[in-house]
């Protein structure tokens, strides 16, 4: 499975549109190759490089199996609320240096999760249900 962007290519830095500079909107993604028996998708945007530990900035579940894209500034599944406190996207925001954010796709074997109401329960949802899984790497720096 490949995951990507037209907003950047892997381990390039994302453009300010999407992020706290900028319009803070959740930028353009496509994915292809998908594995046989996948019945819904799950997406998540972590940067590991945060001073206190990896930050969350968008958990995305019960993304139809039919999706192969997610538009610009748009939802295609259901929100958990993210270190920021919102169910949405919550763009790079980095308080100095570079940080890397990696977008990350899974491919899941069931259509629902069911309701998620924290950021553990999502992780452990969706790798019990786990596929194969795609990444995208963008780096940003304030």
């Amino acid at each position: 499975m490949n995951l990507r962007s037209n907003a950047f290519e892997n381990n390039e830095f994302i453009p300010n549109k999407y992020s706290c500079k900028g319009q803070d909107i959740n930028p353009e993604l496509t994915w292809d190759n998908v594995p046989g028996g996948t019945k819904s998708f799950a997406l998540s945007v972590k940067d590991p490089d945060a001073p206190r530990g990896t930050f969350v900035h968008w958990l995305v579940y019960d993304i139809d199996k039919a999706s192969r894209k997610i538009e610009e500034n748009s939802i295609r599944g259901k929100q958990v609320k993210n270190n920021f406190g919102k169910p949405s996207y919550g763009g790079p925001c980095p308080p100095s240096g570079v940080h890397r954010y990696f977008f990350r796709l899974f491919a899941l074997n069931t259509e629902s999760l069911g309701e998620i109401h924290s950021m553990n329960e999502f992780d452990e949802k969706v790798e019990k249900h786990t596929i194969e899984k795609a990444e995208l790497m963008g780096r940003f720096e304030k």
